[in-house]
């Protein structure tokens, strides 16, 4: 009577065994992990995870360095502003891939939108943080419908979008799980989900630029223009493809022994590809830029000392960029892609942080200026630690650089 039992039993522990402890005892499991870099995000939880439970505790005035003239700091800057734009490669690959049907970049759509889920469900979660009443995040779903304000728009579409990274991701949950039959479903749904994704993406992407036009008084003139909402989707488009390219390049090194056959070759040819869209992409950008000093009529602001880092943004981190991407591409240098894919993100860090908090407020005198709390700064670096160590745990376990054996390669 106790056979089927003990069988059970068995079962389960073979399962947690090789999907959870990668195919290792518990205590071998354990042993694995005492590296340096674990040492690191260790230390950083240690102090990370009282600062967020004081923050949670003690509200944001202990916490934070906000105020009526600040209101919002590097939770909102970095956290949501700058995680969105960069997290935007599952709605770039997904486009190219399954409405374009570039099938050369297939590799690179499960990571991406792996990458674009991790860094939505995390923005959310530093938002969740800047939130005064944190436990009303979800107001917006089911009780105050505020359809005139744009933070309701916002709302909606980052929940939805995250929904629609969720359903292109599941194939991958369940090749992993081995649940053949929800697999299938999730296949068929794959297509719809990134067409629907794509549209959520235009708009919540134009959206969060949206939110600068309600204060024209508090942007400097050089980031203010009725084309933020442009610019902030442009950039994202921008984004997304240099995310990708340096995503691919570390997945293929951390995670290089997870793919059978490995072809530097096909990577490369894929880089440069990606690299001539990022061209191409940051050159409407700047154009889009100077259409933006013509029509604001905002020349003489250049010659100051916003105007200098205004310049240094848009010729350091997008002109220069474009023709060095151009470049690579005519001479077949991916490493100067890449290189170029890494200052293109700062770039769109430097860019989102000029709008929400260096050229906010401007004409405040010094004293009145935002300057992150130390518990914004930790609490931001513990968000992004448990980010990386999410999305390890996912690639060590879960096909995302490599098609399962037992499952067909997905087809639209």
């Amino acid at each position: 009577m106790m056979e089927p039992t003990v069988a059970a039993a068995n079962e389960k522990a073979d399962w947690v065994r090789e999907k959870i402890f990668l195919g290792m005892t518990f205590k071998e499991y354990v042993k694995s992990n005492f590296t340096p870099f674990n040492a690191v995000v260790a230390v950083i939880l240690i102090v990370g995870i009282p600062v967020i439970i004081y923050r949670l505790a003690f509200g944001l005035g202990p916490s934070t360095n906000l105020s009526d003239n600040n209101p919002w700091g590097i939770w909102i800057g970095f956290d949501m502003l700058c995680g969105v734009a960069l997290a935007a490669g599952g709605f770039v690959i997904g486009t190219a891939v399954h409405l374009m049907g570039m099938k050369e970049y297939g590799f690179l759509f499960r990571p991406a939108v792996l990458t674009g889920f991790l860094g939505y469900l995390f923005a959310i979660i530093a938002l969740t943080f800047d939130l005064g009443r944190y436990y009303r995040i979800p107001y917006p779903m089911v009780v105050s419908w505020g359809v005139n304000s744009v933070l309701f728009l916002v709302a909606w579409h980052v929940a939805l979008y995250l929904s629609c990274q969720l359903v292109e991701w599941c194939p991958a949950i369940f090749e992993w799980l081995n649940m053949k039959k929800f697999r299938r479903i999730f296949v068929k749904a794959t297509l719809g989900a990134t067409i629907f994704g794509v549209c959520l993406s235009m708009l919540h992407q134009s959206a969060l630029g949206s939110i600068f036009l309600l204060m024209p008084e508090k942007l400097h003139p050089l980031w203010y223009s009725e084309y933020i909402p442009l610019w902030f989707f442009t950039s994202a488009v921008a984004g997304g493809i240099v995310m990708t390219i340096i995503e691919s390049m570390a997945s293929h090194k951390i995670f290089a022994h997870q793919i059978k056959i490995h072809d530097p070759g096909h990577l490369d040819r894929v880089t440069l590809g990606l690299g001539k869209a990022a061209s191409v992409t940051l050159f409407a950008y700047f154009f889009m830029k100077v259409i933006g000093l013509a029509h604001g009529n905002t020349w003489g602001y250049l010659n100051t000392g916003y105007g200098y880092l205004y310049l240094v943004e848009v010729l350091g981190f997008v002109l220069v960029p474009a023709f060095l991407f151009m470049y690579a591409v005519q001479n077949r240098l991916p490493a100067l892609v890449r290189a170029m894919a890494i200052v293109t993100a700062v770039g769109i860090v430097f860019n989102r942080l000029n709008h929400s908090i260096i050229a906010f407020n401007w004409h405040l005198p010094y004293e009145l200026r935002y300057f992150p709390h130390w518990m914004e700064i930790v609490l931001t670096i513990t968000i992004i630690t448990i980010g990386i160590m999410t999305f390890q745990w996912i690639m060590n376990r879960m096909p995302i650089l490599y098609d399962h054996p037992d499952f067909e390669p997905e087809e639209d």
